[in-house]
């Protein structure tokens, strides 16, 4: 399964795309779509829209996967990104993919094992997990690691549950 993951936004979109063939994760490319800052909303959001869909035509991801808003911030930077993944949510709907939403902390707990982790454990984690050679920009990391959830949350619920009875035990046995 090819899996989009993306960090939206209304300058910056982040976006990572990773293969999952069973339990193992391939990292296939990430970067960041943007748009100048002195444009106003609309064409910045048009801009990154066309961005958007045109990684997704050059990569073919069969379902994608989006960072929640977090909800705990300045209502205008909330409403400003809410609008940025409203963007992004149309132009998947548009391209026919089904998407999954995560909010930040179920992202970092699933990245990390903590839902407070700090970004920069979060992206040598999401570096590690797909053999990254050097950290990508922000935006980019942070879609990755949306990506890299969704291949684990997507997994058969056996799986998930055999994860999380035998790593544990797994953990206290290692000297």
């Amino acid at each position: 399964m090819r899996i989009l993951g993306l960090d939206p936004g209304t300058r910056i979109c982040g976006y990572g795309v990773i293969d999952c063939r069973g339990e193992v994760l391939s990292y296939v490319e990430c970067g960041v779509i943007t748009a100048p800052e002195d444009h106003a909303m609309e064409a910045r959001l048009g801009e990154i829209a066309q961005g958007l869909r045109e990684v997704i035509q050059e990569l073919a991801p069969q379902v994608a996967a989006v960072e929640d808003v977090f909800s705990q911030m300045n209502p205008r930077t909330a409403l400003a990104l809410a609008q940025g993944r409203g963007m992004a949510l149309a132009v998947l709907g548009l391209c026919g993919l089904s998407v999954a939403s995560y909010p930040p902390a179920s992202v970092k707990k699933t990245i990390t094992g903590s839902g407070r982790a700090e970004k920069d454990q979060v992206a040598r984690l999401v570096q590690m997990s797909i053999g990254l050679r050097s950290l990508p920009r922000v935006d980019a990391t942070d879609a990755l690691a949306v990506a890299i959830t969704h291949a684990r949350m997507s997994r058969p619920t056996a799986a998930r549950l055999e994860d999380a009875v035998v790593a544990p035990r797994s953990r206290r046995a290692a000297p």
